[in-house]
């Protein structure tokens, strides 16, 4: 039964609680309408009432939820002294908070995951991945807005889901194994980026073929 303090409440006050009430369902129903009816219920609202709080269904409390996670992740990584870090400490700091920020949850994830997949829902999941990487990048200092914006954030979504992938299959003690495979895909990364430095200081003292092909055509270059 809605207590008053329920009842009270706008669709917008409840959109939190029944989200919170939901993943309780998830685990056996999925991110479905089944599972938000029995979070309303939990809450003491009726289905129409959640209706109202989510017009979109079952898939806006999943973007919500995505939300709240990077909400959460950024609220933590603020707490964390990541200035004294070196940068890839700091992105390895990042991506392992957010995990262990959701220990227990595995099988909610999964079953995000797997309605993320679904071709109508894609492009919230790409989103959703490029706003958690995103997080993770500012709360390590990155101020970059040319093009580095772009390929960071392509690289640490890469990076962040392989890793999501393997810590959901981790049965190791304490996820050791997890923290191992973070450890390596951060030193590979940090690998091709010194190559790429490399190759970018080489090309500094490299001739130019444009202005040696200017010479040809005009001697007095």
């Amino acid at each position: 039964m809605a207590t008053k303090k329920t009842v009270d409440r706008t669709p917008e006050e409840l959109r939190l609680p029944l989200m919170e009430a939901m993943t309780d369902h998830v685990a056996f129903d999925g991110w479905t309408e089944t599972a938000l009816r029995r979070a309303a219920e939990d809450v003491g609202v009726t289905p129409e009432v959640a209706e109202l709080a989510f017009p979109r269904g079952a898939i806006e409390v999943l973007e919500l939820h995505l939300e709240d996670a990077d909400a959460v992740l950024a609220k933590a990584l603020a707490e964390r002294d990541l200035a004294s870090m070196k940068i890839r400490d700091r992105i390895t700091v990042a991506i392992r908070t957010r995990l262990e920020l959701n220990m227990g949850e595995q099988e909610v994830i999964k079953r995000g995951l797997a309605t993320l997949a679904l071709p109508q829902h894609m492009a919230l999941g790409s989103k959703a991945l490029w706003r958690t990487a995103d997080v993770m990048w500012r709360a390590a200092g990155d101020t970059s807005t040319d093009h580095n914006w772009y390929t960071k954030r392509a690289t640490l979504s890469a990076v962040y889901s392989a890793v999501l992938l393997y810590w959901l299959n981790d049965s190791s003690e304490d996820c050791a194994d997890t923290w191992a495979f973070l450890d390596h895909r951060i030193e590979n990364v940090m690998a091709i980026e010194k190559a790429k430095f490399q190759v970018r200081e080489a090309c500094k003292n490299a001739p130019s073929l444009s202005r040696f092909l200017g010479r040809l055509r005009y001697p007095g270059m």
